[in-house]
């Protein structure tokens, strides 16, 4: 299943990813191919973390080692592009 970006989208930092880890703010942030998804909505990214991964970080070389695909992304809204 692609994935549908707007360009319109703000751009970010990685450090101002790094602030929506879910413990500085209550956003739970992570970019993937330099797309940055909220997944704050996820029961599966509690207090920012979802098994050994950290939120506020770019997920894409670690997704490779996932048991899920991209498609994962999908589900959750873009916030921004990652600069």
């Amino acid at each position: 299943m692609p994935l549908f970006i707007s360009d319109s989208l703000p751009t970010y930092t990685r450090s101002q990813l790094a602030l929506r880890n879910g413990q500085d703010r209550d956003d739970i942030w992570c970019a993937y191919e330099g797309t940055i998804y909220d997944l704050s909505a996820s029961r599966l990214w509690r207090n920012g973390k979802h098994y050994e991964h950290w939120a506020g970080q770019d997920l894409t070389d670690e997704l490779v080692d996932a048991p899920h695909t991209k498609a994962v992304f999908s589900r959750f809204p873009a916030v921004g592009k990652l600069v």
